[in-house]
């Protein structure tokens, strides 16, 4: 950490539970709760991936998979 802040002291550190993380905010100010995929053209974005993420990768990565190979496929399927 103090190559990233140089000021920040030992003595300036609380311990506290865990569970910091990113996650999506819908248009309406609510958080998104589910796995978010959108698509654009030659792109497809996870704007949100919740836990289990990291157990649910797989098939996350499929799906992914999935949607890329229809939009680079000619007739989208």
């Amino acid at each position: 950490m103090r190559q990233l802040l140089p000021a920040v002291r030992e003595e300036d550190l609380v311990p506290t539970a865990a569970g910091v993380r990113a996650q999506a905010v819908l248009r309406d100010g609510t958080l998104a709760d589910d796995f978010l995929i959108q698509e654009a053209p030659r792109a497809v974005h996870v704007l949100n991936a919740p836990s289990p993420a990291a157990t649910a990768s797989l098939p996350i990565g499929r799906e992914i998979a999935r949607r890329a190979m229809a939009q680079l496929t000619p007739g989208g399927g």
